[in-house]
């Protein structure tokens, strides 16, 4: 448990928008400023009385080095404010926040933009290293004689087939599975059907649209591109899912053997999320309102291979830390990598052998309340632009819980790499 108070005074996000054929209608730096924009505008101080910007992205694009410090000047924070980006995969957003809190309690801040963007519709496609070193032989002849020579030698049909920047980024470079290759592994272990996951996909998508229609989101704010079209809100919910549609998909990572599909798996998606945090010197210096605060957070390591479990390895410390048991904590948003990710996280805390082998336990940590996690939908039906669903799944925790009545939740992801992250946050009244 943190030493002093970490408050989150306020929060945004854009709208979540699903990657489509080619790039979306934003560049990362152009949701990040905009979402950041509208959440600054209504505040009692200036974007210049900011102490620094950090900002997660997992997969910026080469022009926008150092996205964070890019938004930061577009935002009209000055030349004086820092603005910085960090990389944690997943959990990038997260990172924002935990570093934020981290120069909060050592003094070094008092007030402080935090959060994550990606635009995942806009990751590149790249030449094969063959391709790019038949380049650099072209590059390196003199005579237009030998660059004909060297051009008759291009056999298109080896060297011009595309790497896909995305598949390579959800690979882990370590045991060489896509990400979704791990929740089979995990789906395997735990005995997860494809009915199941198929079930869960279709919970996402009408518990979405339900607090949509209730007007649970109202931390989105409008996003408008360059022709005046106006984005209000996350694009990739349906209204149409169902088990009969989902039923219909082939798996995706194991197309032989396996249940992981498309539909039951988080969008590829583009999105922005912001949270302002504060100190009590800042809080009171602008007289300001609060959400709720941060009460601790942990990051832990595990197999690569299992990386789906990082959720579970992540919360039961934070548990233990603070004294509370599963079944203490009033709303959970654990992000949906995958339906069954999620579902095998449920499924470990429920298992004697899974709690000793995995976290040291003497026994199964307990079960999980269905109606107590991700109760408006999750990333399956929202969409999970890689760099922002850790900032987006606290922002929307306090609001749940605020909704709720009060009371303490945690938030928490797995991470790309064999990582998981989690945060404890309690709602003000």
């Amino acid at each position: 448990m943190f030493d002093r108070t970490i408050h989150v005074v306020d929060g945004a996000r854009s709208p979540f928008l699903k990657a489509r054929s080619g790039p979306g209608p934003f560049a990362a730096s152009d949701l990040a400023t905009q979402a950041g924009r509208a959440l600054l505008l209504r505040q009692p101080f200036l974007p210049t009385d900011l102490d620094e910007v950090i900002l997660g992205c997992a997969a910026p694009s080469p022009d926008e080095t150092n996205i964070g410090r890019m938004v930061a000047l577009r935002l009209g924070c000055g030349a004086k404010v820092p603005g910085w980006t960090v990389m944690r995969n997943c959990a990038s957003g997260m990172q924002a926040i935990d570093s934020a809190i981290a120069n909060i309690l050592c003094g070094r801040s008092q007030l402080v933009l935090a959060g994550g963007v990606d635009a995942l519709s806009r990751a590149p496609l790249l030449y094969s290293d063959a391709m790019v070193r038949w380049f650099a032989g072209m590059m390196a002849l003199k005579t237009p004689a030998a660059k004909l020579r060297h051009f008759l030698r291009l056999r298109p049909a080896a060297l011009l087939s595309p790497v896909i920047g995305l598949m390579k980024g959800l690979t882990d470079p370590v045991v060489g599975l896509l990400m979704g290759q791990t929740a089979e592994n995990l789906a395997w272990r735990f005995g997860v059907s494809r009915r199941q996951m198929d079930e869960y996909a279709v919970q996402s998508h009408q518990r979405a649209l339900a607090a949509r229609a209730a007007g649970h989101f109202a931390e989105i704010v409008p996003v408008v591109d360059g022709s005046g079209a106006v984005y209000p809100e996350d694009d990739g919910v349906r209204a149409d899912a169902s088990l009969e549609g989902m039923a219909k998909l082939k798996p995706f990572f194991d197309k032989p053997y396996g249940a992981v599909t498309a539909a039951n798996s988080s969008q590829i998606t583009d999105g922005a999320a912001w949270l302002l945090l504060a100190s009590d010197a800042a809080v009171r210096r602008w007289n300001l309102k609060t959400l709720g605060r941060i009460v601790d957070s942990h990051w832990a390591g595990l197999d690569p291979a299992q990386m789906g479990l990082g959720p579970v390895h992540a919360s039961t410390p934070l548990l233990a830390r603070n004294g509370l048991a599963l079944r203490d904590v009033a709303a959970w948003e654990l992000n949906e990598a995958f339906a069954a990710q999620v579902l095998g996280c449920l499924a470990a805390w429920e298992s004697d052998e899974a709690c000793r082998q995995e976290l040291g336990l003497p026994e199964a940590l307990g079960a999980l309340d269905p109606e107590r996690l991700n109760v408006d939908g999750g990333a399956i039906a929202l969409g999970h632009p890689v760099g922002a669903s850790g900032a987006r799944i606290v922002l929307h925790l306090l609001h749940v819980l605020r909704r709720r009545g009060g009371g303490r939740g945690i938030a928490s992801l797995c991470i790309g790499g064999g990582l998981g992250g989690a945060m404890l946050v309690e709602a003000t009244p």
